[in-house]
């Protein structure tokens, strides 16, 4: 049967909070791919879906085209997509053009877990929750639609409603077309004011996964949640998804994409290839092997080291000095002392915390400003240059046993402008700051952070293996002739730097464990400015 699907995706998301501030409610994660994603898979490869854009339309098109590149798309620009004269009934009467056909209606914050059926007839899905009030709702009679009601209305039946999950087949979609257009209240309550023109619909129950708010957006991500796949910490501007066999990075910065293409000829066969770029995203074919930090072992670690020399281009704390390279200096003040700043200032506006004096763990600390002020920056500057990843620690680590191949993921786009090189140290901390901070932990929510008055206090859960990793790291580069204090600072500096970019309260544990092991450093180290 030759039928098309129609999701409208232009509604701005305002129920989700945060989650689309800077992306379309179709985009938001569950199981590391979009949410359009999940409704996608469950139509076969060959139906045409028409897809209302609106709110970050351009997003989706963007994620679309990388995800599924053989798939046809058709798409309609809403306008207005929000405010006075906006609604689902808009969206739907100017995607008319595109489905002249039957056609499924499926919100695009609707899941479930059984097959969705042709549109050979009229059909209205259905749940058997007992919250109808919160939705649309139907009446039923021998498997028919007795009726289809807003969540407003009052009952006068009295009898049993299941809530409407915005998922329908329409064969009769010409009725369904003179039903919305003949209605005065069509732009305001939608795609329902259409299948009330319908006759003969059955009334289907699904499973319903609602992705429309927040408490069952949560529900939904706990029910699909992949023990198995990889620890991603959500942040506002960016998002890392999994669909199918597909990779897909997006950033909301498009110099930080471009740059991000631009350094994988420069990491050659460390890095996958990429199979395809947009403005806000780009995408490869899934590596093999397993995320380094679910198979961590001492022994593996070793290896990781040696591997990582040859990728770093060094061998020794000799190779490649900058001592003289003033230009190179430059930039590492920008990236390591302004950044670090800028970040913590950042953080401080975000989450409503200041610098202050104050006890961390029960021991007294000074200002971060103050204990930054005091570093010897000319020492820390004075990196070594050498081939870097960037954001280097076990989540962007694969190994594949099968052919001892280490593939590293999720590169940083660039240091400090530079593509093609970095200062070495950074990556040495980024993997020390992975040891410490394990993801699959955080992820876990075993850490702690609380506040009495002038007194901060924090704990953080860690794996074994991991604290013998750190150990043996120090005794490597040591052994090397690196400077593992250089190392020790910057891991410091780096969660800092990261705090403001993370969400409540694991911003104030990064932040908090930063300023502790700043202090820390100072308490141990003669080097301060001159």
């Amino acid at each position: 049967m030759k039928y098309k699907v129609f999701i409208p995706c232009a509604g701005t998301g305002s129920r989700l909070g945060s989650l689309t501030k800077n992306l379309p409610k179709a985009l938001v994660e569950i199981a590391n791919k979009p949410s359009i994603s999940h409704i996608i898979d469950r139509f076969p490869s060959e139906i045409t879906i028409v897809i209302a854009l609106g709110h970050q339309g351009h997003l989706i098109k963007e994620y679309l085209s990388l995800a599924y590149p053989s798939r046809n798309f058709e798409f309609v620009d809403i306008n207005p997509f929000e405010g006075e004269g906006s609604g689902l009934g808009l969206t739907t009467l100017e995607c008319k053009k595109l489905l002249l056909t039957p056609f499924v209606f499926c919100s695009c914050d609707t899941i479930v877990d059984e097959i969705i059926p042709k549109p050979d007839h009229n059909w209205i899905g259905y749940s058997n929750l007992e919250n109808y009030q919160d939705y649309r709702s139907i009446e039923i009679f021998e498997n028919q639609v007795k009726c289809l009601i807003e969540k407003n209305e009052k009952n006068p039946s009295n009898t049993r409603r299941y809530p409407y999950i915005g998922l329908a087949g329409i064969y009769d979609y010409e009725r369904f077309w003179q039903s919305l257009e003949s209605s005065p209240r069509a732009i305001e309550v939608g795609e329902a004011e259409g299948l009330r023109g319908l006759n003969d619909i059955q009334a289907i129950e699904f499973t319903w996964n609602d992705t429309g708010n927040l408490t069952s957006l949560n529900q939904a991500r706990q029910k699909f949640y992949d023990k198995d796949g990889p620890n991603i910490l959500e942040k506002p501007s960016e998002a890392i998804w999994f669909t199918n066999n597909t990779v897909i990075k997006f950033n909301l910065d498009k110099g930080f994409i471009a740059d991000r293409v631009k350094r994988v000829e420069v990491l050659g066969d460390f890095v996958p290839r990429l199979i395809g770029s947009t403005e806000h995203m780009y995408a490869y074919k899934k590596a093999e092997g397993d995320v380094l930090s679910k198979i961590i072992n001492l022994n593996l670690f070793k290896k990781l080291l040696d591997k990582s020399m040859q990728f770093w281009g060094v061998s020794t704390a000799s190779d490649n000095t900058i001592k003289d390279d003033k230009s190179f200096r430059d930039i590492c003040y920008k990236f390591y002392k302004t950044k670090t700043y800028d970040r913590i200032k950042e953080y401080y506006s975000t989450f409503d915390n200041a610098d202050r004096e104050e006890n961390i763990n029960g021991i007294p600390c000074s200002k971060v400003f103050e204990m930054l002020d005091s570093l010897d920056w000319d020492w820390l500057c004075s990196g070594q240059k050498g081939q870097f990843h960037g954001d280097f620690h076990f989540e962007n680590i694969l190994y594949d046993s099968k052919t001892n191949k280490f593939t590293f993921l999720d590169w940083r786009q660039n240091f400090g402008g530079i593509i093609e090189y970095g200062d070495i140290y950074y990556d040495f901390a980024k993997l020390n700051h992975g040891l410490i901070v394990c993801h699959d932990l955080i992820a876990k929510d075993l850490f702690s952070i609380s506040f009495d008055g002038n007194n901060a206090s924090y704990d953080l859960s860690r794996k074994q293996s991991l604290v013998e990793c750190e150990a043996f790291l120090q005794e490597y580069l040591e052994h090397q002739g690196f400077d593992y204090s250089k190392v020790y600072l910057l891991t410091a500096l780096i969660y800092l730097n990261i705090a403001g970019l993370h969400h409540y309260p694991y911003c104030h544990l990064l932040y908090y464990l930063g300023k502790d092991l700043l202090r820390k450093y100072l308490q141990n180290s003669k080097r301060t400015a001159v």
